[in-house]
């Protein structure tokens, strides 16, 4: 896990934060998995259509292997097509651009002293890219990648080495993410999730896994940040 600097805010000893997903959430990189999910399948004789892997992301590989190909795929590959999708993916780094205001929004949140963590089950190399697209280390508290959950999305793991990560409990924390799998993963915990439409998934459905709040983009979340479950966040217990 790594550090940046500590902006943490507490109220009366309390520590209030906000856990980022990272892929389709801060960063445009969805429909890159997607596409590397597809050829790893195809190298291993699976034909599976690209909607439906689209539809899985952000699930972790292991569940994501198991909910498209069913209980009768030979289990053995399961690891095998993981590590081929990662080496697939890593060829699309370079090009990979985060979401237009995805630095402001992590800002915004630190500078009103919310704790940031980036609750990624990315491999530690590859979060490393990630952040250095995101570009806002400065206000980033804490990180997770994939070595600190035994199971991963929907799954809670990630988002409870988040918060200890991040020094938080759950009952003071907002999650912010892009699939129903962030929801479900988050609900596990009673953690509100903003959706972002950004990654390709409806607000309807979104809002149908739970979401509390759905925004089309970043950059609209930002624009009504002081209406929204982040801000009422930052003013908690504060009277303000």
């Amino acid at each position: 896990m790594a550090d940046g600097q500590d902006q943490d805010r507490t109220t009366a000893g309390v520590r209030h934060g906000v856990l980022f997903d990272v892929d389709g959430t801060l960063v445009d990189s969805n429909y890159q998995h997607t596409i590397a999910w597809w050829q790893a399948f195809r190298r291993f004789g699976h034909d599976v259509p690209l909607a439906e892997i689209h539809r899985a992301i952000g699930m972790g590989g292991d569940k994501l292997v198991a909910h498209l190909l069913g209980d009768d795929r030979d289990p053995e590959q399961d690891t095998d097509l993981d590590s081929t999708h990662g080496a697939i993916f890593s060829s699309y780094w370079p090009g990979l651009r985060p979401f237009e205001g995805a630095g402001d929004l992590v800002r915004r949140c630190a500078a009103d002293g919310l704790t940031v963590v980036l609750a990624s089950s990315a491999s530690q190399q590859e979060l490393g890219v990630l952040r250095g697209i995101i570009d806002a280390d400065d206000a980033i508290s804490a990180a997770t990648s994939s070595g600190d959950a035994e199971n991963s999305k929907p799954s809670p793991d990630i988002l409870v080495a988040a918060l200890e990560a991040g020094g938080l409990e759950a009952a003071n924390t907002v999650f912010v993410g892009d699939s129903v799998w962030d929801v479900h993963a988050a609900s596990e915990l009673d953690i509100p999730t903003i959706g972002l439409a950004s990654g390709g998934t409806s607000e309807a459905e979104l809002r149908d896994a739970g979401a509390v709040e759905v925004y089309k983009d970043i950059r609209v979340l930002l624009e009504a940040f002081d209406d929204g479950a982040l801000h009422r966040l930052t003013t908690a217990d504060t009277g303000a």
